[in-house]
């Protein structure tokens, strides 16, 4: 079967900087995530791609589309592939929730898997509706490269789910920048191997820049001293 998913987070949004919880909240890519989706697109325009798939929000509709565009390719939304959904606490920081909803910021910290703050997802139920998605593409690509872009919280759950890792430390063992580049390579639909996990050397200066120490939207446990 040998099929590759290129597995692709959004570029950088207007958001991103202010570091809130903007799962579903709808907004378009920066300026900044642009040049960043564009060098992506640079670097994958040699690689022969057969379909693109993305979540059906702005930001990843148009990172999709820029780097469709270099193969003539339309972009497919699949609404399985959005984000993870933080109800009440959209567009808030994190000392904003943990000042307003304490219990409930509390009880995400302890487990952001099975725990979802009113009105939002937990990560359980992001997985239960995304793992089809990926798992419907990979069978219907055999043998063939596809790109997939999709979001920080989805994809850290996505790898988490495929390559056995404990779901409820998706956020405190995995990472994910803004148009990162991660490889998943498929023998069959149930044996997988990643092959390059949050590559960002595309738009980091001549490649050869190392990310930098994580610094936000990191579990409290990273913080203490």
């Amino acid at each position: 079967m040998n099929t590759r998913i290129f597995l692709v987070r959004h570029g950088s949004t207007p958001l991103t900087a202010e570091d809130r919880f903007a799962g579903a909240t709808d907004v378009p890519l920066s300026d900044e995530g642009r040049a960043q989706v564009e060098h992506l697109a640079k670097r994958l325009c040699g690689q022969s791609i057969a379909a693109v798939y993305a979540s059906p929000l702005l930001r990843t509709m148009e990172t999709a589309r820029i780097l469709a565009k270099p193969h003539n390719l339309a972009v497919q939304a699949r609404d399985g592939l959005r984000e993870i959904s933080h109800g009440r606490w959209e567009q808030l920081t994190r000392r904003e929730v943990e000042r307003e909803y304490p219990d409930e910021a509390a009880a995400w910290e302890e487990d952001p898997y099975t725990f979802a703050p009113e009105g939002g997802e937990s990560g359980l139920s992001v997985t239960a509706r995304s793992l089809p998605v990926l798992m419907e593409i990979v069978r219907a690509h055999e043998s063939q490269n596809v790109l997939i872009v999709s979001h920080k919280a989805t994809i850290r759950l996505l790898l988490s789910s495929i390559l056995g890792f404990d779901p409820r430390r998706y956020r405190d063992n995995l990472d994910q920048s803004p148009a990162a580049l991660n490889i998943v390579d498929f023998k069959d639909s149930v044996h997988s191997r990643l092959t390059l996990f949050n590559d960002t050397s595309h738009y980091t200066a001549a490649g050869l820049a190392i990310p930098a120490v994580p610094s936000s939207r990191l579990s409290k446990w990273w913080d203490a001293r």
